[in-house]
């Protein structure tokens, strides 16, 4: 029988290439079935038939002397398509799409196949573009929490598998060439991030902007080498959460006080200075790009960014701030030893994936690489290990912080957590229930 989100509806939309739910209104039942389980190569070179039958009749020519035929196989390369249907390919999957019911997907399968429009066939959710969506409007009109699940609220995209919505967005895909291939590639690439093997680093991002190559520390204000001269730290920050981590978003954008402010998104420069306020951050950008200074209340301008984010921000952004803690160019980057004793808080927070994203950020930690804690475990033990961390915390960093020259990490002159400041962001923690769909 149907129920909603079960592998005929959802894992066959991209799981499975051609799959069909097969849906029989009348009695409820399906009778899935797919072309090949996964992602196989029709996925994103389309139906392969004709390609055999083309290759098979230029095996007959040649086996019997005849002359080639004329024309060209029909098969899809992705790479010789335009950018905007190369990138089309990826985005049947990677997309935040609405399926119509008139297109009758559930008993057919979708009608789309690579080289096409996919605009005609499978229209993107796009926030920023709700007015002139007819359809989209009355939709979110029924279902507020789709967007807030799925997007940040300027419509930046914030859950993984959905990185062509980023691209929609970004001037280089739409007043570009940039497409998925720019930076990936399916076949010569490292599998864990599947990005081709001669793009890697700034090269990707210079293969357009090759005016910048000799110009690099002029425009980061970084050393050329560092972390903070890699187009996609400040372009494309980690600020999707996917599967129990943070992953780089595919909107490419620059680091902007006000933006942080409006959305609640971290910016990139206060995640990898995790020790800096938005008042640094706001200065900084005001003096090398000419941003305009923002209005900023006290917090802002005397509480670390992250800090903040991690104590009274709401689930997504607790697991985004966690999992920097964690980030070697960030730990590279900020104060030393502040870390483990802002992650303890988290080892009990309400949701089992914070819990764990803070696990492994602490395990970065210098002396707490051996910690044992189970993030699904009853309350007690829970308590249990943030109490155990607050105390090795203790007796690691003695005295490191004192003088009153943390306090932006909400220590006092002794060199201990402010009691007060840390419970009034606690105060303000914001509980709002959040589902990321990934």
């Amino acid at each position: 029988s149907a129920t909603p989100e079960v592998w005929n509806f959802t894992c066959i939309r991209c799981h499975a290439t051609a799959g069909i739910p097969a849906h029989d209104p009348q009695t409820d039942w399906v009778a899935s079935h797919a072309a090949d389980l996964g992602i196989a190569c029709e996925a994103c070179h389309g139906p392969g038939q004709s390609h055999i039958k083309w290759q098979q009749f230029l095996d007959a020519a040649v086996a019997s002397g005849d002359p080639l035929p004329e024309g060209k196989d029909p098969i899809v390369h992705p790479e010789r398509l335009d950018a905007e249907r190369s990138t089309q390919v990826c985005g049947q999957c990677h997309g935040m799409r609405w399926w119509d019911e008139k297109e009758q997907w559930r008993t057919t399968g979708f009608d789309y196949r690579p080289g096409e429009d996919l605009a005609t066939t499978t229209p993107m959710i796009q926030p920023t573009k709700v007015d002139e969506l007819p359809w989209l409007e009355s939709i979110v009109e029924k279902r507020p929490d789709l967007l807030r699940d799925f997007f940040w609220s300027d419509g930046m995209i914030r859950v993984a598998g959905r990185e062509y919505n980023g691209l929609l967005e970004t001037a280089c895909h739409t007043k570009g060439e940039m497409s998925c291939l720019s930076c990936h590639s399916m076949h010569d690439s490292d599998p864990n991030d599947m990005l081709a093997r001669d793009v890697t680093g700034n090269q990707a991002c210079l293969q357009c902007h090759e005016s910048m190559r000799d110009e690099i520390t002029a425009h980061t204000y970084h050393a050329p080498e560092s972390e903070g001269s890699q187009c996609y730290n400040c372009h494309m920050p980690h600020t999707t959460y996917s599967l129990l981590k943070a992953i780089r978003s595919h909107e490419v954008d620059s680091p902007n006080v006000s933006v942080t402010q409006a959305t609640g998104r971290p910016n990139a420069c206060n995640l990898c200075h995790l020790d800096q306020t938005l008042a640094w951050t706001a200065e900084h950008l005001h003096q090398r790009y000419g941003q305009p200074m923002p209005s900023l209340n006290e917090e802002e301008k005397h509480v670390s960014a992250t800090v903040a984010q991690l104590l009274k921000g709401e689930a997504g952004q607790r697991a985004l701030a966690a999992w920097h803690m964690g980030w070697a160019p960030a730990m590279k980057a900020s104060a030393k030893g502040w870390q483990p004793r802002l992650l303890a808080e988290l080892l009990d927070d309400p949701y089992h994936a914070v819990r764990h994203v803070a696990y492994k950020a602490l395990k970065a930690q210098p002396g707490f690489e051996s910690l044992v804690y189970e993030y699904v475990g009853p309350e007690t033990s829970l308590s249990q290990a943030q109490s155990a961390v607050t105390l090795q915390w203790e007796n690691q960093y003695p005295g490191t912080f004192k003088g009153g020259i943390h306090a932006n990490l909400l220590m006092n002159e002794a060199g201990e957590v402010d009691p007060l400041r840390w419970k009034a962001l606690l105060d303000q923690r914001d509980d709002t229930p959040i589902r990321l769909r990934e």
